[in-house]
């Protein structure tokens, strides 16, 4: 590939893909300056190695994978902890923020799920990953993925029929 159409793809692909690797980078770690870290990390291994990214549309999940391996290379001594973030603080579009307050319940509940139930349930939700790229970007199997997501399902559900359980009881 030639070297200016090597910076070209690699232009699209930040311009593309900045924000949302930003935002799930601080997803994961709660940390500003962190999630900068990781998504500098991220350009600069992919830009290593994009003559490997053979089809432009799957840009996103090979990008996603390749942070959540940055992020995992932080822990390579520790146990990979998912940071407790409030899911509203995320940094996004004010624009994409829905104050509705059947939203505002879901976001509670699904906050509520545990790390391995809820980043499967996010991406395939909220950024349309498919149960192969899922699979992919999280390095488990398929069926581990969907066993994942069905249980989230079911547990959100449950989750979202206690809160409105509690919340009828209120005065």
């Amino acid at each position: 590939m030639a070297k200016a159409d090597k910076q070209a793809k690699f232009e699209n692909l930040v311009q593309a893909y900045s924000s949302w690797l930003y935002r799930y980078a601080y997803w994961l770690t709660g940390d500003k300056p962190i999630s900068e870290d990781l998504v500098q990390e991220t350009y600069l291994r992919a830009w290593r190695f994009l003559d490997s990214l053979k089809e432009e549309a799957s840009a996103k999940s090979w990008l996603t994978t390749i942070l959540r391996r940055e992020n995992a290379r932080r822990f390579e001594r520790k146990q990979l902890e998912y940071s407790d973030v409030e899911l509203d603080s995320l940094p996004t579009a004010q624009s994409d923020f829905d104050a509705r307050p059947e939203v505002i319940a879901l976001r509670i509940a699904l906050k509520k799920l545990p790390a391995a139930y809820r980043e499967p349930l996010i991406l395939q939700v909220l950024e349309g990953y498919t149960l192969e790229d899922i699979a992919e970007i999280m390095s488990l199997p398929r069926n581990t993925v969907a066993t994942r997501l069905h249980r989230a399902r079911q547990k959100l559900k449950q989750q979202l029929e206690k809160d409105e359980r509690v919340a009828n009881e209120l005065p």
